[in-house]
C-alpha cells in the first residue's frame, strides 16, 4: 500500500493549516500517530556451498489454513439509520460507525433508537477502537452510549470528531479522540491497517476506509455521492480509490439509500445557485430551514447574506451548536457582526435579516414548527416572510412537514420547499454514481449496506449486472455474519442480537415490546382504573367498586354506561367471594376480563382495565 502519511506526535494539537488551506483554530480533539513506511532490508548475494551437502527429505505439505476475517453488522441493514458495522479478526474487533435512528410512530413516547452492543459485551474478544465515517447522526448518535461501555479510541476527521464531543460533554464523559486526514493510514491493533480516503457527502469531513487485514482488504464507502464540483472544491480522490481497486480488494461494503434513483445526484452547486436567485430578489425577511450538519449549505446561506447586506440570526439548539463548532474549527469564516442573538432580531427591519433555523423535517419541537405554531419566544411569522425549507422529507415525514407548510402559509409567509424550487440535493449516490465506484473498487464479494431490504436487493442486481457473480454478493441483516477468506465467503444467520434498543429519556433498554404494545392500546381505547376495599374475612365488599376513566369516554356525558360496568364488575367480584377465592391476581383477572367483555358489547372499544383492590 502507498503509505506516506505525515507523521504527527501522539497528543498533539491539530496543524494550525487544516487540509483545505483554511486557517484553523486550535481544536480539543487529538491527532492520531502514523505509521512509517518500513525500507526493505538489503538483498543478501549467496555464497557458494565449500562442501556437498546430502540432499534433505522433503517436507510434508502443511500448508497454514486461510486467514478469515468476519464482518457483523449490527445496524443499518433493512433500515435506515443506526448504521454499525464490527469487524472481527481473531480476538480483535473495530467498528465503523455507531448512529442512531429515530422511533416510528407507533413507538410511542421512545426518543431513539441505538444499537445492541450486547454482541461487543459477550464476544469475549478486545475493542479496539470506533472508524466514523462522518457526522450525521445515524452515524455517531450512538457514540456516547457505546463510550459508556467500551472507552475506546475515536477516530475520525475534525468535523465528526467535534460534533461527537459535544454529544459526549452532555453525557458527562471523555473519551480518546483521534483527528485523522483524508490520505494518512494508520494501525489499530495488531491486524488491522486502517487508510482514510476523502469522499463527497452533505456533510463536510467525509471519509471512506481501506482496511488491510490479514485476509485481505475490506473496503467501506461510508454514504457518499460522487459531486464533480463541491462547494468546498475537494473532490473524491478518484486516483487513489483506482489504485486501491489495482491493489485487489476482498470485500466492499457499499451505501444503498439511492440505489432506486436513476442517473446521477446532482451538484450542492445547484442549491446554491437557487438560494442566490432567491435571495437578489427576496425584499422581506428571510427565514431557512435546513439540516443543522449541513455545513456547507450554512456557509452559503450566510456568505449569500453578507453579498445582500444581512444579517443572519440562528434558532434552534443543534444549529447553535454546529455553527460554533463550524466557526472554532475553521469552516465557517464570518464577518464580525454578521451574526446576531435571535433575540436583537426584533432590532432590524426585515430586509435586514436572514433567520437560519432547525425544524425542515417538521419536528414538533424544533424552531421552524415553533414558530408556525406562534409559540417560538423570539420570531413571530408574519405576512411577507419568505420561507425555505432547504431539505426534501425523510420517508414518514410528509404528513408532518405538510401541517407546518399549511400553518406558516395560512400566516401568510411566501413557503418555498423542494416540489417549488431545486433547493435541496441528496447527499447519497444514484445508480450511475454507485456503477462508478463498482467500477473503480472491482471487489472480488460485495455486500450492501445502509438501506431497508428494496435498497439492499436492488444494489446486489445492480453489482450482478457489473458481472459480478451471484455467489459472490451478499445480502445480510443485523445480527448475521460474513465470513470472508481469499478463496471462500459464507453467511451465517443470526449470530447475534441486534434490535434496535429503545431510549426513553434516561432510561436505555428498560421499554420493550410489552410495555409498547401497552401505550400502544393506551393511545387507542385509553384506561379505566377499578378500585375497590375488600373485606377478606368476611368476604364482602367493604367500598366501592369505582371506576375513573381516561381517554375511553367523557365521563359526564357517559353516567349510564359508567354506572352499569361499575355494577358489572360488583357483581363479578361479589361471585369470586362466594366462591371463596382468595388470590388477587385471580380475582383481578376475573374482573379484568369480565369487564372488558362487558364494555367491548357497549362499545366496540377495548380500553386498558387496571383493577385494583385494597384489603380492609
Amino acid at each position: 500500500m502507498n503509505e506516506k502519511p505525515k507523521k504527527v506526535s501522539a497528543g498533539s494539537n491539530v496543524s494550525e493549516q487544516s487540509s483545505r488551506g483554511r486557517t484553523a483554530r486550535k481544536s480539543p480533539v487529538r491527532s492520531v500517530s502514523r505509521t512509517k513506511t518500513e525500507k526493505a532490508a538489503p538483498e543478501k548475494k549467496p555464497t557458494k556451498a565449500k562442501q556437498k551437502t546430502k540432499s534433505k527429505p522433503k517436507a510434508r505439505n502443511t500448508r497454514k489454513p486461510a486467514e478469515k476475517v468476519r464482518i457483523i453488522p449490527l445496524g443499518g441493514l433493512h433500515e435506515i439509520g443506526k448504521n454499525m458495522t464490527a469487524i472481527e479478526y481473531e480476538n480483535e474487533i473495530i467498528i465503523i460507525d455507531c448512529g442512531l435512528s429515530f422511533p416510528d410512530d407507533d413507538m410511542f413516547g421512545i426518543d431513539k433508537v441505538i444499537p445492541d452492543f450486547s454482541y461487543l459485551k459477550n464476544s469475549g474478544k478486545k475493542i479496539l477502537g470506533l472508524l466514523i465515517t462522518h457526522g450525521h447522526e445515524d452515524h455517531i448518535g450512538a457514540v456516547p452510549y457505546l463510550i459508556k461501555e467500551f472507552n475506546i479510541p475515536i477516530y475520525g476527521n475534525r468535523f465528526p470528531l467535534g460534533l461527537i464531543e459535544n454529544k459526549l460533554k452532555e453525557h458527562g464523559l471523555v473519551a480518546k479522540l483521534n483527528v485523522i486526514n483524508a490520505g494518512d493510514t494508520f494501525r489499530v491493533g495488531n491486524n488491522f491497517k486502517v487508510e482514510a480516503i476523502r469522499i463527497t457527502h452533505s456533510i463536510a469531513d467525509s471519509l471512506c476506509f481501506s482496511i488491510d487485514t490479514p485476509a485481505g482488504r475490506v473496503f467501506h464507502t461510508g454514504d457518499f455521492k460522487i459531486d464533480y464540483t463541491p462547494v468546498d472544491g475537494e473532490p473524491i480522490d478518484f486516483a487513489r480509490l483506482a489504485r486501491v481497486g489495482d491493489e485487489g480488494v476482498l470485500l466492499m461494503m457499499a451505501e444503498s439509500t439511492n440505489v432506486l434513483r436513476q442517473g446521477y445526484t446532482p451538484s450542492e452547486r445547484v442549491v446554491g445557485e437557487t438560494l442566490d436567485g432567491i435571495f437578489r430578489d427576496a425584499k422581506s425577511r428571510i427565514i431557512i430551514a435546513t439540516f443543522s450538519s449541513n455545513v456547507h449549505r450554512i456557509k452559503k446561506i450566510i456568505d449569500l447574506a453578507e453579498q445582500n447586506g444581512r444579517r443572519v440570526a440562528v434558532s434552534g439548539r443543534s444549529m447553535v451548536n454546529v455553527v460554533d463548532l463550524a466557526q472554532e474549527l475553521g469552516y465557517i469564516d464570518v464577518s464580525k457582526n454578521t451574526i446576531i442573538d435571535i433575540n436583537q432580531a426584533r432590532n432590524y427591519s426585515d430586509k435586514e435579516l436572514v433567520i437560519i433555523t432547525t425544524g425542515s423535517q417538521g419536528e414538533p419541537m424544533s424552531a421552524l414548527a415553533r414558530m408556525a405554531a406562534n409559540e417560538h419566544r423570539a420570531i413571530k411569522i408574519k405576512p411577507g416572510d419568505r420561507v425555505i425549507l432547504s431539505s426534501s422529507p425523510v420517508p414518514g415525514n410528509e404528513i408532518t412537514v405538510a401541517n407546518v407548510v399549511n400553518k406558516l402559509i395560512e400566516k401568510g409567509a411566501e413557503v418555498i420547499y423542494s416540489d417549488i424550487a431545486e433547493i435541496h440535493v441528496s447527499g447519497h449516490a444514484s445508480r450511475e454514481e454507485l456503477k462508478l465506484m463498482h467500477s473503480l473498487i472491482r471487489p472480488k464479494y460485495f455486500m450492501p449496506v445502509h438501506g431497508e431490504y428494496r435498497h439492499l436487493q436492488a444494489h446486489a442486481a445492480l453489482a450482478e449486472e457489473l458481472g459480478r457473480n451471484k455467489d459472490d454478493v451478499f445480502i445480510l441483516d443485523n445480527g448475521d455474519a460474513l465470513t470472508i477468506s481469499r478463496n471462500s465467503a459464507h453467511k451465517d444467520n443470526h449470530v447475534c442480537d441486534a434490535d434496535g434498543i429503545m431510549v426513553d429519556g434516561l432510561g436505555v433498554g428498560d421499554v420493550g415490546n410489552i410495555v409498547l404494545r401497552d401505550r400502544r392500546l393506551l393511545s387507542e381505547s385509553g384506561l379505566i382504573i377499578l378500585v375497590a376495599a375488600i373485606d377478606k374475612e368476611a368476604r364482602t365488599i367493604a367500598s366501592g367498586p369505582d371506576i375513573i376513566s381516561r381517554g375511553f369516554v367523557y365521563v359526564r356525558e357517559n353516567e349510564d354506561l359508567i354506572d352499569a360496568a361499575r355494577h358489572h364488575a360488583e357483581d363479578i367480584i361479589n361471585s369470586c367471594l362466594d366462591k371463596n377465592v382468595k388470590d388477587w391476581n385471580s380475582m383481578k383477572t376475573a374482573v379484568r376480563e369480565g369487564l372488558k367483555k362487558y364494555i367491548y358489547s357497549k362499545t366496540k372499544r377495548s380500553p386498558v382495565i387496571l383493577p385494583i383492590f385494597l384489603e380492609v
